[in-house]
């Protein structure tokens, strides 16, 4: 069955929906993005999100197309139209199209595009048994915190991943300290129980999904430390995980074909697993209803 996709003011059936040649972010990756977990039927996390985005925007000087307050009767009509129980809103912002210029254009109207995907994420059962990673140089710019969709260091670390037989890739600067993972936060936890993960900067995303994980650590028997880490400290680890918004907490159980402890999910990551989707059902269910005010319609073709 086909999806309802939104463009541009209009929901769409996904074989319709269509941006121009001419956009910028197809030309030059001029654009912000956002994934949105959906649980339950409700989105999780939407006020964050939204903020996020609004400050990517910002960060990139963007003219605003809509207020978060717009956005998310979008998301919710979405939700309900393609009667997601379970998955991911995808939605992206460019600056719009216009002859190809590096030069910002100075009236081109934003391209907001947003779809969803079915996906199983709660009962996700690769968190099972967790995923091994290997490490490959951070070759992303300088502005990580920025969430763009210049996203092909990210696929060339995955792919790498992959071709070693891998799960996924964490990324390391130039001084031999992990920065991330390819898609997600990374962290360590040590023999004192110290759950460890790097300082927000610039090079680092700001991940939503990290900030409820640091806010859960207060209800465990851990103790966080923001810093850098190196490979070998992750080697040494008693556990690894990692955090986003499509897996919530990810056990990682190898580096670089190293085991991590006894190469099994460790108990205190999927704790904070556990209170995290807890966390993010409470959000879900408190994401406000659809309302008559709020509906959007349909631009007349």
């Amino acid at each position: 069955m086909s999806r309802t996709v939104y463009v541009n003011g209009e929901f769409l059936p996904e074989e319709d929906a269509k941006i121009s040649v001419f956009d910028r972010g197809f030309l030059f990756a001029d654009a912000a993005y956002e994934v949105f977990p959906v649980l339950d039927g409700g989105i999780v996390d939407a006020d964050a999100h939204l903020a996020r985005l609004a400050r990517s925007l910002d960060e990139l000087d963007f003219p605003a197309h809509y207020t978060p307050d717009e956005y998310l009767p979008v998301l919710k009509t979405l939700v309900r139209n393609n009667k997601l129980h379970e998955g991911l809103i995808y939605m992206q912002v460019t600056r719009g199209a216009q002859d190809r210029s590096f030069n910002f254009p100075k009236n081109a109207d934003p391209t907001v595009v947003m779809f969803t995907q079915q996906d199983t994420i709660a009962d996700d059962p690769v968190a099972k048994t967790g995923i091994t990673v290997i490490t490959v140089p951070d070759i992303r710019w300088q502005r990580c915190d920025i969430k763009t969709v210049a996203l092909l260091p990210a696929c060339l670390a995955k792919a790498e991943a992959s071709r070693r037989g891998a799960d996924d890739a964490w990324l390391v600067d130039d001084e031999g300290f992990i920065t991330e993972g390819s898609s997600n936060n990374a962290y360590i936890i040590t023999k004192d129980n110290k759950v460890v993960t790097r300082h927000l900067s610039k090079a680092i995303l700001h991940g939503i999904t990290r900030v409820s994980v640091l806010s859960l650590i207060s209800q465990t028997n851990l103790e966080l430390e923001e810093r850098p880490f190196t490979i070998e400290e992750a080697n040494g680890a008693i556990e690894a995980f990692s955090t986003s918004a499509s897996a919530f907490v990810m056990p990682v159980v190898s580096i670089n074909g190293n085991k991590i402890a006894d190469g099994k999910p460790g108990p205190h990551a999927m704790v904070l697993r556990k209170l995290c989707l807890e966390a993010a059902r409470q959000s879900a269910a408190e994401t406000p209803a659809l309302s008559p005010r709020h509906r959007i319609k349909k631009r007349s073709s």
